[in-house]
């Protein structure tokens, strides 16, 4: 009797567990995801970067790390040379950047593409 009691509380903690973790990839929540980034689209920001301002292009130890695609990008961008404050409007600069940058080929952060109107997200 005791040994069917613990077989059956153990499935029943197993059950509980593999219901609550799918439940967790299923609904896509941001613990469990397959590539871990925080992209809030509403407001325009990775992890709490806007994705719009000063931006400086360097080579190590950037703030995000992008790909430059010509489709299906998760961002399009316009090179601006003043006032960079809407959606995907970027101002290159060597010093006091908002943020950096660093263009990858594989394991990128956000997938971007260059336009000449019409920046933000898609």
């Amino acid at each position: 009797m005791r040994f069917t009691f613990i077989n059956s509380a153990v499935y029943i903690l197993i059950t509980i567990t593999m219901v609550i973790i799918s439940g967790f990839v299923l609904n896509g929540d941001k613990t469990f995801s397959a590539n871990n980034k925080i992209t809030q689209v509403e407001d325009c920001t990775f992890n709490d970067i806007p994705l719009y301002g000063k931006v400086q292009f360097v080579e190590s130890h950037p703030d995000i790390k992008v790909k430059v695609v010509e489709s299906f990008p998760d961002l399009k961008v316009k090179i601006v040379d003043s006032f960079p404050d809407e959606c995907g409007q970027w101002q290159i600069v060597d010093s006091f950047p908002d943020f950096k940058v660093q263009i990858v080929e594989s394991f990128p952060d956000l997938k971007i593409k260059f336009v000449d109107s019409f920046p933000g997200l898609p």
